[in-house]
C-alpha cells in the first residue's frame, strides 16, 4: 500500500488496527503527562531523569503505532518502520535505566562500582540493543526463526540488566518483609514484563483455534496490553521511588542524563542510517537456468 493508503487503513478494521491503537492512545497519554511534569518541574534538576524516561515512555508507543501502521507497505518500508520501533524500545530501556539509577537504586548500593557503571553499560546495551534488533530484518525473509530469536535476545538482556537493582530490592524484600508500596508496583510491572514475553514467544491464543483471534485476541495484541501496562506500572513506580527516595541518592549531573541518551540516540540513529542504506531483506529471484 501506499503511505496515504497505510494512514487510511489505521480508522479500517484488520488484524493490525488493535495493535496501532493499543500503542498511539497510551502515546498520547505519555505525551500529555510528560508536558504537566514539565510545567510543574520548572528549573528542578532533580527531575531531569524522570523527564527523560517519561520522554522515552513517549516515544517507543509512538514509534510502535507508526511501524505497524506500515504494516502493509512496501517491504523497504515496512523494515525501516520496524527499524526505528525498535530503536525507541533500545531507548526506553535507557531512559529505564537513568530513572532507576536516580531514583531505584538499593541504598547500599550507591557509589559502589556497579552504580558507577551502571548507566554507561547501559547506553551500551542501547546501542547493541538497536544494532541486533535492526540486523534481525535482514534474516527475516531467508531464517525467520534466527531473526525472531535475536530480536528477542536483543531486548531481553538490556531488559535484565537495567532491572538488577529492582529484582535485588524485590528479592530483599520478599526474605525481611519491607513496606515500600512502590516494590508493589514494580513487581507488577515485572509481571507485565514476563507476560509480554510469553506471549511473544507462545503464539497463544490463535495456535490453538487459527482464524479466530484475527482480528481481535491475538498474540501480538495481547503482547502490546501488557507491555502498556507494564509501562504505566513502571511509571507510576518511579515516580512514587522519586517522591521517597531522592532525597537519599545524589542527583546526577546533566552529563550523567542529557550527555548518556544523547549518546544512545546518535549511536542509534547512525545504525539506523546504515540499516536504511543497506537493507535488502527480500531474498533476490533467482534466475531461470
Amino acid at each position: 500500500l501506499s503511505a496515504a493508503a497505510c494512514l487510511r487503513s489505521v480508522f479500517q478494521l484488520s488484524n493490525e488496527t488493535l495493535n496501532i491503537w493499543s500503542h498511539l492512545l497510551p502515546a498520547g497519554y505519555f505525551l500529555g503527562t510528560l508536558l504537566g511534569r514539565l510545567r510543574a518541574a520548572g528549573r528542578d534538576p532533580g527531575m531531569r531523569p524522570f523527564l527523560l524516561f517519561l520522554g522515552t515512555c513517549a516515544l517507543f508507543p509512538l514509534a510502535s503505532g507508526a511501524a505497524h501502521a506500515l504494516g502493509a507497505a512496501a517491504p523497504h518500508g515496512r523494515h525501516r518502520g520496524f527499524c526505528c520501533d525498535y530503536a525507541a524500545l533500545a531507548l526506553y530501556g535507557l531512559g529505564s535505566a537513568l530513572a532507576y539509577s536516580a531514583y531505584a537504586f538499593p541504598l547500599e548500593w550507591v557509589g559502589s562500582t556497579f552504580h558507577d557503571f551502571y548507566v554507561p553499560v547501559a547506553v551500551l546495551n542501547t546501542v547493541l540493543s538497536t544494532g541486533l534488533s535492526c540486523y534481525s530484518r535482514f534474516l527475516e525473509a531467508e531464517r525467520p526463526r534466527l531473526s525472531k530469536a535475536s530480536r528477542i535476545l536483543a531486548f531481553v538482556y538490556p531488559y535484565i540488566f537495567d532491572s538488577i537493582p529492582i529484582f535485588y530490592r524485590l528479592s530483599r524484600c520478599a526474605a525481611d518483609g519491607c513496606s515500600e508500596g512502590s516494590l508493589r508496583l514494580h513487581s507488577r510491572h515485572s509481571l507485565c514484563a514476563l507476560l509480554t514475553l510469553l506471549f511473544l514467544t507462545s503464539r497463544l491464543p490463535e495456535r490453538l483455534a487459527p482464524g479466530a483471534f484475527d482480528i481481535v485476541g491475538h498474540s501480538h495484541q495481547l503482547f502490546h496490553i501488557c507491555g502498556i501496562l507494564g509501562t504505566l506500572f513502571q511509571l507510576e513506580a518511579v515516580s512514587m521511588d522519586m517522591a521517597e527516595r531522592r532525597d537519599r541518592l545524589p542527583i546526577p549531573s546533566s552529563l550523567q542524563t542529557f550527555g548518556s541518551l544523547g549518546i544512545g540516540a546518535a549511536a542509534s540513529l547512525a545504525i539506523l542510517g546504515i540499516c536504511f542504506r543497506n537493507l535488502r531483506p527480500e531474498p533476490l529471484p533467482r534466475e531461470k537456468s
